[in-house]
């Protein structure tokens, strides 16, 4: 594609952005900022969830992945539908009646200062490798297809990349952002379908002759109930899949801020249980894609590249397809990487304001400023952070960082289980140094799993081990006691 074609799509694309921001931004204020004024339509906020959960890897990487994983992905999304039932069903009934804003002030509430603090910390430092590395992604792709052929140094191209992200958010926030990401997850879906679309028209396949060839497709083996040692194995996969909803939704501040911003409980379980459906459905579209994908390359003689990340952007933007596929595998790019990484942004910018500066016991004016020298500062976090994965450059580390980002959920989870399930009290101040020896426990524990446990291989259900040591650490630190707690 040339470049100014690419230039044309995004400032196109950019401007429809802006164009939201200015409509949804005026009159705003802190409240709008952090929870919309509670007065989010539900609908709106569902649709717009589903480009907030499948980021830019996902878009690139999940149809990628059939040709190695086949359809085994699947379990570990059908276990997503437990989790949103506990998130519906045990977290959001909790966060509306303790009218939260930040989710993590329930841990003060239930344990005190330290480890309220502690929850915080863990989630902005794993939002902010999540964000950095996703913008990491949409800057590489924007310096190849456009800004290299004219000079331009990889550092602006981020700076520019993480500014358009900062002007169509620093006013509105939240309020901006449930609009944004509908726009967002538009384009992502319409480019998945009509990519599809295109390659059965390529081989004269109607809808029925394409589900024929995927159903028939060896890729598109789903359930995995032979080996329970391997990672692919049925139960690892949907329980895993149901703990990273729970974690990766229901305790992530960028998540629930959406949420919260429903006009009530009932809005905000609608939003909830209708956007889990849909999500089944698109990571479904999503497989299928990579099975077509695959035949595609089959038909055609095409080489399939050594990494299965390749395979969407190769033949998407080669132009085989037509014009319209790159366009919009572009723009679906862009769009998938920036849902993720603008409310990312916002939820960090809430977090930081809430849960470590308290700004909401401060005046709105100063509240107001506060918030956005929050806003920009980090920005500016992102944008460090991003240039150091540029200086690393060698993807097998930067995948072991972006891994090691989930290690930060278990505390959490470990935390939020004990303080749901239990009335016990536990000695605050020790509670840090519990939640920073668990993540290197389970990493010992699963670096050396095949040969203390038999072969056994942990998959992503290392989440639930990191949650386990956190929370028996817990009973250990338990004072003898009992004292009443918010959640009483």
């Amino acid at each position: 594609m040339s470049p100014f074609l690419v230039l044309f799509i995004i400032c196109l694309y950019f401007g429809l952005l802006m164009l939201i921001s200015h409509f949804t931004s005026k009159g705003a204020d802190s409240q709008s900022f952090f929870i919309g004024n509670k007065n989010s339509p539900w609908y709106i906020v569902a649709f717009g969830m589903i480009g907030t959960s499948l980021s830019g890897v996902t878009f690139i990487s999940v149809p990628g992945w059939v040709g190695a994983t086949q359809f085994s992905y699947l379990q570990m999304v059908l276990g997503y539908l437990l989790g949103y039932l506990v998130v519906g069903g045990v977290l959001l009934p909790l966060y509306y009646r303790l009218n939260l804003t930040s989710i993590y002030t329930y841990l003060e509430g239930r344990f005190g200062f330290w480890t309220y603090k502690t929850g915080a910390f863990y989630f902005i430092l794993s939002r902010t490798i999540g964000a950095a590395f996703r913008l990491f992604l949409v800057a590489n792709v924007l310096q190849l297809a456009m800004f290299d052929a004219w000079g331009v140094p990889y550092a602006l191209t981020v700076a520019i990349t993480i500014l358009l992200i900062w002007v169509y958010t620093f006013k509105g926030g939240i309020k901006t952002i449930v609009w944004t990401d509908s726009l967002q997850t538009f384009f992502m879906l319409t480019a998945v379908g009509i990519t599809v679309w295109q390659i059965g028209s390529t081989f004269q396949l109607g809808f029925t002759e394409m589900i024929e060839t995927i159903h028939n497709s060896e890729l598109s083996k789903t359930f995995f109930f032979e080996d329970w040692k391997n990672k692919q194995y049925f139960w690892k996969q949907f329980l895993s899949g149901a703990l990273i909803t729970v974690v990766m939704t229901g305790l992530d501040q960028d998540m629930m801020q959406k949420n919260l911003s429903c006009k009530n409980l009932k809005d905000s379980r609608l939003n909830m249980f209708s956007f889990s459906l849909i999500l089944v459905l698109v990571n479904l579209m999503f497989l299928s894609l990579g099975v077509l994908l695959y035949y595609y390359a089959a038909q055609t003689g095409l080489e399939i590249p050594s990494k299965g990340d390749e395979l969407y952007p190769s033949i998407a933007l080669s132009g085989q397809l037509g014009i319209g596929v790159s366009i919009l595998f572009l723009l679906g790019l862009v769009a998938a990487a920036y849902s993720s990484a603008d409310s990312a942004l916002t939820a960090l910018t809430t977090s930081v304001c809430i849960d470590l500066l308290d700004i909401n016991s401060k005046p709105e004016k100063l509240k107001d400023r506060s918030r956005k020298r929050v806003h920009l500062i980090m920005s500016g976090l992102l944008f460090v952070v991003i240039m150091l994965f540029s200086l690393i450059n060698d993807e097998s580390v930067i995948s072991e960082l972006f891994t090691a980002a989930a290690y930060t959920y278990g505390p959490l989870l470990g935390l939020f289980a004990f303080g749901l399930t239990t009335k016990l009290q536990v000695y605050d101040r020790r509670v840090p140094w519990l939640c920073l020896l668990s993540p290197f426990i389970t990493y010992m524990i699963d670096t050396n799993a095949a040969v203390w446990f038999n072969g056994f291989e942990f998959g992503y259900e290392i989440l639930l081990l990191n949650g386990m040591i956190t929370y028996l650490g817990l009973l250990l630190l338990r004072q003898r006691k009992l004292q009443p707690t918010i959640a009483d």
